[in-house]
């Protein structure tokens, strides 16, 4: 049973660390705010929204990102990263993908896992 709209097949196994650029534009690029003025990027979108990718997958420093013949410096990366993140650009695209997967019957809950910040604490803690 293949879904050609996942790219690993029936369900995505794993959070993307790279986005090809079909799937950019389809899935990722509607929900991304754009820049209403100033001078256009000279690089894409969707090679931006990869670098911030690599970075949030690697845990790396954005002063340690490596770009491609130094095509974008790694402050323009982070003004990006900054800017959806503030704007609400991300919660946006994470609200709206889980909508499509479920709307799609391909959202698994079976397994969730949590980080604990909601966690009780124990022996003291706040009331």
């Amino acid at each position: 049973m293949k879904n050609s709209n996942y790219p690993h097949g029936n369900k995505w196994q794993e959070l993307p660390v790279k986005v090809r650029l079909a799937t950019f534009n389809k899935f990722v690029e509607p929900y991304l705010s754009r820049v209403k003025h100033g001078p256009k990027s000279k690089i894409s979108r969707c090679k931006i929204f990869n670098y911030i990718l690599y970075v949030l997958h690697t845990g790396s420093q954005w002063n340690q990102l490596k770009t491609y013949r130094n095509e974008i410096h790694w402050t323009n990366v982070y003004k990006w990263h900054n800017r959806w993140s503030k704007d609400g650009s991300y919660q946006n695209l994470f609200e709206n993908s889980v909508s499509l997967l479920n709307r799609e019957n391909n959202l698994d809950l079976t397994i969730i896992h949590g980080d604990g910040s909601n966690t009780v604490a124990k022996k003291g803690g706040k009331g």
